[in-house]
């Protein structure tokens, strides 16, 4: 099965568009078969993506620090939840479960994870596609500075 590793936010946002569009992606992806790894969170739009995909029977891999997994709220109705030592270790371990990246909106921890896996694109590293589902404008700021 191929995976799809989605960045998105721990808290849902100030626009209930975030929501429908996490919601329409974790659909999207069960219905494709393809499954999600992401942080591991079981609240706000991680929260969201997590449970829409397994209400539509899709495979949800969460990867989550052992020093966040309370702090966090781990989801522990996961297909997998990994515990790993650091947030290093989450975020390569993230990417070597994954064809592939989607950032949705979320905050400094979401970009942080997004610029990461390119700049490792960028070095070469992987050559697995990257995008942004965003069809509010939230990364617009963002496209206008490249």
């Amino acid at each position: 099965m191929q995976h799809i590793c989605v960045y998105t936010g721990s808290n849902l946002g100030n626009r209930p568009e975030y929501r429908r569009l996490a919601q329409a992606l974790g659909e999207e992806l069960a219905r494709r078969g393809l499954g999600l790894v992401y942080g591991a969170a079981s609240v706000g739009l991680m929260g969201v993506i997590a449970d829409t995909m397994l209400a539509h029977g899709g495979e949800v891999i969460g990867v989550i620090p052992r020093g966040l997994f309370k702090r966090e709220v781990a989801h522990l109705g996961l297909t997998q939840l990994r515990e790993v030592s650091s947030m290093h270790e989450r975020k390569a371990l993230m990417a070597d479960l994954s064809n592939g990246f989607i950032a949705l909106p979320g905050g400094l921890g979401t970009f942080e994870e997004l610029f990461e896996i390119i700049t490792w694109a960028q070095l070469g590293l992987h050559n697995k596609p990257i995008g942004l589902l965003d069809d509010t404008g939230y990364f617009a700021p963002l496209l206008a500075l490249i």
